[in-house]
């Protein structure tokens, strides 16, 4: 039968264990400050949502916010505008999207047609379109010639996506949060 012998840890085992912790505890200390400092400052927390109170908007009209550094499209359309978005074949569109894709409901649960918010930003160079102008009423960017309508979707230019919609909802009747 053969014999086991266990063999006793030595001081320079327990150094080596103890050399490895300190080191360990060591680095993590110094890694922490750098990966800390890649979060988002308190300045930009407390733009990670605004509220908007949008009732004195009248009909026709657009008003433009900023969020997160963005400008930020906040428009009341009128119904003939809400019917040319509508009326579009989706097989002329670039980035084809309904109109009511681009909406969103309601404190009572119904989309509301009438209201729609865009991030201001076009999606060829980042430029800031220029509302109610170009051929179908909806938004220009003069810097290359992109063309989006009354709902937001490019319809002629070099953008390759319609003009993004913002995270959003409505807080009441006459107030959105955005974020």
């Amino acid at each position: 039968m053969a014999e086991i012998h266990a063999v006793e840890p030595t001081r320079r085992d327990f150094l080596y264990v103890a050399t490895g912790a300190f080191a360990a505890v060591g680095a993590a200390a110094a890694v922490w400050p750098l990966i800390d400092q890649m979060n988002p400052d308190a300045s930009v927390l407390a733009l990670a949502s605004i509220e908007l109170d949008i009732g004195a908007v009248p009909v026709g009209q657009e008003i433009t916010v900023k969020w997160r550094g963005k400008p930020v499209f906040v428009r009341h359309r009128s119904e003939a505008e809400i019917k040319a978005a509508e009326d579009v074949n989706l097989a002329d569109l670039k980035d084809p999207q309904t109109d009511d894709a681009r909406l969103k409901a309601g404190p009572d649960g119904k989309l509301e047609k009438e209201w729609l918010i865009l991030i201001g930003i076009c999606t060829h160079l980042g430029c800031v379109p220029l509302a109610y102008k170009g051929e179908y009423d909806g938004y220009f960017c003069p810097c290359h010639g992109s063309v989006y309508d009354t709902s937001g979707r490019i319809r002629k230019g070099p953008a390759p996506l319609n003009l993004e919609v913002p995270p959003y909802k409505f807080v009441s009747a006459t107030k959105i949060q955005i974020g």
